[in-house]
């Protein structure tokens, strides 16, 4: 019998342990997690330290880095969960978006795995990895809720109507937030990944530095947000103040960079929570591990008596349990892909 014909008759079990691969950047991510919920092994080896000489990720290093490392963190990740292959009931894999050598570095492998198994092969999108670790930092979250999506390749607002609809309320026209801080710290001096960097040398600063208010007198959507302009202020009044003479005052720089990129995702959240009259929040996505936004969001969800949902920083990045959670979700429907799933590079929210 075929594979594909196989995973055709294939009955999906009660409290399922789902396997989740996770390739779409710059960490080889394995996870394994029981019923979506419950994180039996995660297993993340970064290759951050060999882009940071080059200022950012290199898409080939990083092929060649999830190619060293995806055999190691999965044997490391059945080790702890102390299974064995067979004991996986299903495999889970970012098919997309990310960069495409390096999805297909997690999304080969797991075919492979699926195949030798003959266990189901699950196709996941990043992005609704990122929203289904809320699931994982909160055990009795459901739908709805409203997300905020923070990261290096997305910005958004969106309502998560149930386990399955998701509908965007907005989204950046340009760079997304993460984006923005890797530029702007690049301009300061400071190495990848921009965000913690940011984050440490704005501790030390002072909101001072003027920068203009985002989408001024846009006529669009009110959800949506533009990092653009923000981080051409922010290089030009660098440049501007150096070929003055007068020394930049950098800590100054990044409070305030900080404090203008995520004041108004925290300003735009909270709105989306009044206007559909949800009352819990969930972050998502890199950027939800800066801890301005988290203590910005915590006071404001506060005062707004709105739920908030903080998974642990280590979930907000990539990781391999927030794609068995959302694995464990497309499980359920029985989402199988057969043996021609491939990559994509890009994949729209759907």
């Amino acid at each position: 019998m075929s594979y594909t014909d196989k995973i055709k008759g294939f009955s999906v079990r009660e409290n399922p342990v789902i396997m989740g691969i996770e390739s779409s950047c710059d960490e080889t991510a394995v996870a394994i997690v029981r019923n979506g919920r419950e994180i039996l092994a995660d297993e993340i080896i970064s290759s951050a330290t060999e882009h940071a000489r080059f200022g950012g990720v290199v898409p080939e290093i990083a092929s060649r880095m999830h190619t060293a490392a995806i055999l190691t963190a999965t044997e490391n990740a059945l080790g702890k969960a102390g299974l064995t292959l067979d004991e996986i009931d299903a495999f889970a894999v970012t098919e997309g978006a990310g960069l495409l050598g390096a999805l297909l570095v997690g999304v080969s492998f797991a075919k492979s795995l699926a195949f030798a198994t003959g266990k189901p092969l699950v196709p996941v999108s990043h992005i609704r990895g990122h929203i289904a670790a809320g699931y994982l930092a909160d055990k009795d979250l459901k739908p709805p809720f409203i997300t905020l999506l923070a990261s290096g390749g997305h910005t958004a607002v969106i309502a998560v109507e149930d386990y399955y609809t998701l509908k965007p309320l907005g989204s950046t026209l340009d760079d997304a937030v993460g984006e923005a801080f890797d530029k702007v710290a690049r301009v300061l001096g400071l190495l990848y990944p921009g965000g913690p960097n940011i984050e440490k040398l704005a501790a030390a600063g002072k909101n001072t530095v003027k920068l203009p208010e985002m989408l001024k007198g846009y006529d669009g959507g009110k959800y949506d947000f533009s990092y653009s302009g923000l981080k051409t202020a922010v290089i030009n009044y660098v440049n501007n103040t150096r070929q003055k003479g007068e020394t930049v005052n950098a800590a100054d720089v990044a409070a305030s960079f900080q404090h203008a990129a995520i004041d108004v995702l925290v300003k735009k959240t909270m709105a989306a929570t009044r206007e559909t009259g949800y009352r819990t929040i969930a972050v998502s996505g890199g950027v939800g591990a800066n801890g301005y936004l988290r203590d910005s969001l915590l006071s404001a969800a506060e005062s707004d008596g709105v739920k908030l949902v903080l998974p642990e920083k280590r979930y907000c990045t990539d990781n391999g349990a927030m794609i068995a959670a959302e694995g464990y979700l497309q499980y359920a429907k029985r989402n199988f892909a057969d043996l021609t799933l491939n990559a994509k590079a890009v994949l729209p929210l759907k």
